[in-house]
C-alpha cells in the first residue's frame, strides 16, 4: 500500500528541506523529501503526493530534467519549481515545461504559504474532475489567447496591443478575492514577474506577467469591484493592457489556449 503525502519536497540542501517543513506544518500538511531527482522518482513510484516543490540545481539530473520526466509518465502532480539562482529565463522555461509556478530562493513564510495553498487546490480540482468527469470545474481561457504556465493570460488584438489577465485556474485556487491591487499606467511589466497581489482571506497572491511590456491601461474597476475577477476572469476580469516588447521571441514560451481543448 502506498504512502500517503501532501508534498514532496526536492533540494540538495537540508535548511532549505527544513524551512519548507517548518511552514508546513503551520498548516498541518504532510510532507516528505529527497535530495537528487533520482530518489525523487522512486518515491513518486513508491508513495502518493498532492503536490511537489522541486529546485532547479540537483545533483546529476536537475529540475528541467525531473519536471520532464514527470510530464512524460503523466503523472498529475502539480510542481512548483523554486532556486537559488534566480532569472527570468529560469521562471519562463519553469513555466512552459508544466511548473504551476515559481518561487525564488529565498523566499518568506508569507509567499510558501501562499504557493502551498495554491498548489494543494490545484491537486483537489484535478481530483474532482476526475471523480465527476466534469470539465467545467476550471474553466480554460478562450482558444485565441495565449497563457504563461496555468496562471496569466494574453490576449494580442490587431492594434498591436495586449491585454493580460489572470485564467480561471488561478483565480479559483484563491478564492474569495478580496482585494486587488494593480500596477499603474506606464510601469513596465516583465514576463514571468510578479504584476498584481490578489489577497484571498487568508494570503496574498502574486501573479506572474504571461508577457514584458509597457501599460498604457489598467482596469481600474477591479480595485472597486474585485469580485468582477471570479464572474468573468477572460472578458471584464483583464488586468492591464499593455505594449508588448519583444513580442515574437516571448511568445515562443507562451502555450496556446486552443491546445487546452
Amino acid at each position: 500500500m502506498k504512502n500517503k503525502f501532501d508534498i514532496l519536497i526536492i533540494d540538495d540542501e537540508k535548511v532549505v528541506i527544513d524551512s519548507i517543513i517548518k511552514i508546513a506544518s503551520l498548516a498541518n500538511y504532510s510532507v516528505d523529501f529527497s535530495f537528487d531527482a533520482n530518489e525523487a522518482l522512486t518515491k513518486l513510484k513508491q508513495n502518493e503526493y498532492d503536490l511537489i516543490i522541486c529546485d532547479i540545481m540537483l545533483p546529476e539530473k536537475d529540475g528541467f530534467q525531473l519536471l520532464e520526466t514527470i510530464q512524460n509518465f503523466n503523472i498529475e502532480t502539480p510542481v512548483i519549481m523554486t532556486t537559488g539562482y534566480s532569472t527570468i529565463d529560469n521562471a519562463v522555461k519553469s513555466l512552459y515545461l508544466g511548473a504551476i509556478d515559481f518561487i525564488p530562493k529565498p523566499f518568506s513564510i508569507d509567499e510558501m504559504q501562499s504557493l502551498l495553498a495554491r498548489g494543494l487546490k490545484y491537486k483537489s480540482f484535478l481530483q474532482q474532475k476526475r471523480n465527476t468527469f466534469s470539465d467545467g470545474l476550471v474553466v480554460s481561457c478562450p482558444s485565441r489567447y495565449f497563457r504563461l504556465g496555468v496562471s496569466c493570460w494574453a490576449n494580442l488584438n490587431n492594434d498591436g496591443t495586449v491585454l493580460i489577465g489572470a485564467t480561471n485556474f488561478f483565480i479559483k485556487s484563491i478564492e474569495p478575492v478580496n482585494k486587488i491591487e494593480l500596477l499603474k499606467n506606464d510601469d513596465v511589466l516583465i514576463q514571468a514577474s510578479p504584476c498584481a497581489k490578489l489577497f484571498s482571506t487568508e494570503y496574498v497572491h502574486n501573479l506572474n506577467s504571461s508577457l514584458s511590456g509597457r501599460i498604457i491601461e489598467v482596469n481600474k474597476i477591479l480595485i472597486e469591484k474585485p469580485e468582477i475577477i471570479e464572474k468573468d476572469p477572460y472578458f471584464e476580469g483583464w488586468l492591464y493592457r499593455i505594449i508588448p516588447q519583444e513580442l515574437e521571441f516571448e511568445k515562443q514560451k507562451l502555450i496556446p489556449c486552443g491546445s487546452d481543448r
